[in-house]
Parts: C-alpha cells; sequence; structure tokens
C-alpha cells in the first residue's frame, strides 16, 4: 500500500476563505492550499510551504484542526497505471495571512488561487477535503 501524507491551511479573512484550483489527472475543483510533505519536512513546514506555493502568501499556523485519514483502492485512484491501493493522511490547519500578494501557482498541481465568499461555498466545484475542513472549525 503506498502512503501519501500532505498538510493544508484553512485560511479565512473575514466572510471569504482562500482556495487553490487543484487540477490534475483530468480532474479539477477547488481545494484547500496544500500537499504533500517531503520527506523529513515537518507537516507545519509543509504547510507553510504549500501554502505559499499555490497561493503566493506567507502564512503563519494558528492551530491544527484535526487529521483526516482514508483508503483508495488502486482502482479508485487517480494515478494512472496504480496498482496498489493509497492510504492518505491529511493534516489539516487553521492559519492565517501574514504577507506577500496573490499570485497563481506555475507548474504544480494548482493553476489558480483565490478568496471566495463562505456563503457561496456550496455552489463551487470543490473537493471534498474543504467541507471536511470546515466541519472541523
Amino acid at each position: 500500500m503506498d502512503i501519501r501524507v500532505a498538510a493544508y491551511g484553512v485560511i479565512i479573512d473575514g466572510d471569504r476563505i482562500l482556495l487553490a484550483h487543484w487540477r490534475e489527472h483530468g480532474r479539477s475543483g477547488w481545494t484547500l492550499p496544500g500537499g504533500g510533505i517531503n520527506p523529513g519536512e515537518d507537516p507545519a513546514d509543509a504547510a507553510v510551504r504549500e501554502i505559499l506555493e499555490e497561493t503566493g502568501y506567507t502564512a503563519e499556523l494558528d492551530e491544527l484542526l484535526g487529521i483526516s485519514s482514508f483508503v483508495t483502492q488502486a482502482e479508485d485512484r487517480l494515478t494512472p497505471g496504480a496498482t496498489q491501493a493509497l492510504h492518505g493522511l491529511r493534516i489539516i490547519y487553521r492559519a492565517h495571512v501574514t504577507g506577500g500578494e496573490l499570485t497563481d501557482e506555475v507548474g504544480g498541481s494548482t493553476d489558480h488561487a483565490a478568496w471566495h465568499p463562505l456563503n457561496e461555498i456550496s455552489s463551487l466545484d470543490r473537493v471534498g477535503l474543504v467541507d471536511l475542513a470546515l466541519a472541523m472549525l
């Protein structure tokens, strides 16, 4: 079984949330800024790094909201040709922007970053991680 550990930030400013538009393997949707942890990298450092890469903002983490664990069978994975199941661990933090400028990621798994009104989240094409994280608040 493959294992993927990732860290994400929930960044809310007033009545809006910062999301990144994920697109990979023919699928897309709005998601939390974040992603995979590099070997030996602290999850908190990974969340801050990924927020910067995907949104252009520097961020500070406020608290750990929770950890989500899931298993996806090989045939249901997004990775073409996957032969093993995937155990995913998603570490979710509350964070806030400390600087930088909203910028889209180039050459990564996201192609756009934007602030969205919280009251319009239900109408967005989004991944389940967004709803999961909001329920943790």
